[in-house]
């Protein structure tokens, strides 16, 4: 708990209540620490919650390795202005199974999970308790807290590690996810600020429009980022809802607005687009450093310009 008056704490949304993926991917902000968590019910909320000023910044998922993107996350984003995402962070997919206090493996029959949740420990579940029957639940944290407060039949429970923190439940097992390397990337997202400085282990994200369908419009898109060396970590498309074939792409492209290659590259997509949504330069999560051939190296963009505004000042082409 922090000695810091509460009227100069900062506030961060995130999907509530506690024991959540969220609020672990929320741990891992160093400023964040000993400051206001406010949980929220959704996406929407958690970022209303910025964009009307309740909150400094939320926490929020947005791509999961097994599910792809989230896409009421993307959407958000894409139609909600005033919203920059300023870090990322990766947090493991793993779940436990859990009980009321006293409860045995061997007793468990009904088991409460989220849809999500049971699909990512089905292999599990049916190798370790073949015959149990699945109780849909509104969240991993809703799935335990039903077995505490009485509110659910269930036996045992699908949830999130960190819900043993925050309730007196029985840890029947662990690790019952079937895929180990499952993970989830979550963005911290503020109201709109300066980009901070680049660290060579960064990445952009924003969302382009083609400007009509036709065919290579997506090819010509993509082409404002391979003609400059830039490798997509993400490319995903969305409906934007007023037509039927019209859609809208999430883009994750690896490096910084400040560097010559992509802000040539946006420049390039803002004159293809007819909209195209900054959402933001941020360090990576994994801190992995950008490689790219050295023709596509800052200097190489800076002499370029330089000799064509030494063609335009009539100096001699040499």
């Amino acid at each position: 708990m922090s000695d810091e008056p509460e009227a100069t704490r900062r506030t961060y949304s995130y999907l509530g209540p506690a024991g959540t993926f969220t609020e672990a991917a929320l741990a891992q902000v160093p400023e964040a620490r000993g400051q206001i968590w406010r949980p929220v019910r959704n996406v929407g909320e958690a970022l209303a919650d910025v964009v009307e000023g309740r909150s400094d910044a939320a926490m929020i998922a947005i791509e999961n390795s097994v599910d792809g993107g989230v896409s009421t996350a993307q959407d958000a984003l894409a139609t909600m202005p005033g919203l920059r995402i300023v870090g990322e962070y990766l947090v493991p997919v793993e779940f436990v199974l859990v009980g009321r206090p006293g409860t045995r493996l061997e007793d468990v029959s009904l088991v409460a999970a989220h849809p999500v949740a049971y699909a990512q420990c089905l292999r599990w579940l049916t190798a370790t308790l073949p015959a149990h029957a699945h109780i849909p639940a509104a969240s991993n944290v809703a799935s335990a807290v039903g077995l505490i407060d009485g509110t659910s039949d269930a036996d045992a429970a699908i949830a999130a590690p960190g819900i043993l923190e925050h309730l007196e439940v029985e840890l029947l097992a662990e690790g019952i996810g079937d895929n180990a390397e499952a993970v989830t990337r979550f963005v911290l997202v503020s109201r709109t600020v300066a980009p901070p400085e680049p660290t060579g282990a960064d990445k952009t994200s924003l969302i382009a429009e083609l400007p009509d369908d036709h065919p290579g419009a997506l090819l010509e898109m993509l082409e404002q980022f391979a003609t400059r060396g830039i490798n997509l970590s993400l490319l995903a498309s969305r409906p934007i809802g007023d037509a039927l074939g019209r859609y809208r792409f999430v883009i994750d492209a690896d490096g910084h607005i400040m560097d010559e290659r992509m802000a040539d590259a946006l420049l390039g997509l803002r004159r293809f687009s007819p909209k195209v949504i900054f959402l933001g330069s941020y360090p990576r999560a994994d801190h992995a450093i950008i490689r790219y051939p050295d023709r596509y190296s800052d200097d190489v963009f800076v002499e370029a310009r330089d000799w064509l505004r030494g063609l335009l000042s009539g100096e001699p082409d040499r």
